[in-house]
C-alpha cells in the first residue's frame, strides 16, 4: 500500500518569554509530520534546534525527500535528528491507526502512568526567578536553566521562592569545569537533586577527573547508542529526547541499552505541543526524572491535548497520538 508524506511548520505562541543561556524565544516554531496510505493518517511533530544544525526549512526538506516505505526502513534513511523523529513518530501512529492498537502494546511496552514531570523556569534576573519560583512553588519538581554569570544569586533566588520544591538544574553547556567545581557545594547546600550538562558537550573530560558529588545527566552530549560509549566515567544519566534520538524506534533502544551500561534515565523534550511530548510519555516508566512540561510553557496547545495534573503528565488519549 503506497504512503504519502507531508511535512508543514506549525508555530505556537509562548505563555512567557524562555531564555536559556544560549538565546530567547517567544514561540516554538515546529515541524508536524503527516502520513497518509489513503486510509488512515498517523502524525507526529518534532523541533529543529538550530544547535544541531537544523532550521524549520532544513528539516522539512529532509522529511519530504526521505522517501521511506515504513518506519524499518527509515532508520537508515535519515540520521539522528528531528526530521526523523517527526516521520518515525508519525510511522508509529499510523501503525497504531492500522491495528486499532496503543502503540505501547505494539512496541510491548508497560501501558504508561502518570509521571510527576519537572516544571521549567527560564534564565531570567535572580528576583524574576525568585517570582517565578513562588508561583509554582505548589510543583512537586522545578527545573532551572542556568549558565551565565550570577548563576549562585539566581539560585539561592528560587529556592528562596520554592524553599519545599525538589530542583534539578540545567547548565545547557554554560560552564566550565571551575565554575561547576566551586559550585558544587552549593547545589549540595540548596538541595539540587541533579545537574544536567553542565560543561560543553566535547570539552567535558574534566567531568571524569573531579568530583561529582550529585548526579550528572548527558544532554547535548548524548544523542543515541552511539554516543554512549564517549559518555563512560563522564556521567551518571541519559537525557533522552526523541528529537535527539531520532524518533521513538531509537529512543527505546537507548534506554534499554543506557541502563544495561549502569545509567539512570532523565527523559526530556525541546519546547513542543502535546504531539511531541506524547510518545515520550511511553518512556518515563521508571525514569529518574521526567522533563515533559513543553505544552505548560505555551499559549495555546494542539486539540486533545495532553492531561497535566497533581499526578504528572498522563500518557496521551487516541486522538492525539498512538
Amino acid at each position: 500500500m503506497s504512503i504519502s508524506i507531508t511535512a508543514e511548520e506549525t508555530v505556537f505562541p509562548l505563555a512567557e518569554i524562555f531564555t536559556i543561556s544560549r538565546g530567547s524565544r517567544t514561540e516554538a516554531r515546529v515541524v508536524t509530520a503527516t502520513i497518509s496510505d489513503g486510509r488512515h493518517t498517523g502524525r507526529g511533530e518534532c523541533v529543529p534546534y538550530a544547535r544541531y544544525g537544523e532550521t524549520v526549512e532544513s528539516v522539512i526538506a529532509q522529511i519530504e525527500g526521505c522517501g521511506a516505505a515504513d518506519r524499518i526502513t527509515l532508520q537508515d534513511m535519515l540520521p539522528a535528528g528531528a526530521a526523523r523523529n517527526a516521520v518515525d513518530c508519525a510511522f508509529w501512529d499510523l501503525e497504531a491507526k492500522r491495528a486499532g492498537k496503543r502503540v505501547w502494546e505494539l512496541a510491548k511496552l508497560l501501558r504508561p502512568a502518570p509521571a510527576i514531570t519537572a516544571y521549567t523556569l527560564s534564565l531570567e534576573t535572580p528576583e524574576q526567578m525568585r517570582k517565578q519560583a513562588a508561583k509554582h512553588a505548589h510543583r512537586p519538581l522545578l527545573k532551572i536553566k542556568l549558565g551565565g554569570e550570577g548563576d549562585m544569586a539566581r539560585l539561592e533566588a528560587v529556592r528562596e521562592g520554592a524553599p519545599n520544591t525538589a530542583i534539578i538544574i540545567d547548565a545547557n553547556e554554560g560552564w566550565s569545569a571551575e565554575e561547576y567545581a566551586d559550585l558544587a557545594p552549593a547545589l549540595l547546600r540548596l538541595g539540587v537533586k541533579m545537574v544536567e550538562q553542565p560543561l560543553p558537550a566535547g570539552a567535558d573530560d574534566m567531568l571524569a577527573e573531579i568530583e561529582r558529588p550529585l548526579p550528572v545527566c548527558a544532554d547535548e552530549a548524548a544523542h543515541d547508542r552511539v554516543s554512549l560509549p564517549a559518555l563512560s566515567g563522564k556521567y551518571d544519566m541519559v537525557n533522552i529526547k526523541l528529537d535527539k534520538t531520532g524518533g521513538l524506534t531509537e529512543a527505546i533502544a537507548l534506554e534499554r541499552e543506557a541502563r544495561t551500561a549502569g545509567y539512570a534515565i532523565m527523559v526530556g523534550c525541546m519546547v513542543g505541543s502535546s504531539l511531541a511530548m506524547a510518545p515520550a510519555t511511553l518512556l518515563t516508566g521508571g525514569a529518574a526524572f521526567t522533563d515533559l512540561d513543553g505544552p505548560l510553557l505555551l499559549a495555546k496547545d494542539r486539540k486533545h491535548p495532553l492531561t497535566f495534573d497533581q499526578a504528572g503528565v498522563h500518557p496521551p488519549a487516541a486522538e492525539l497520538w498512538g
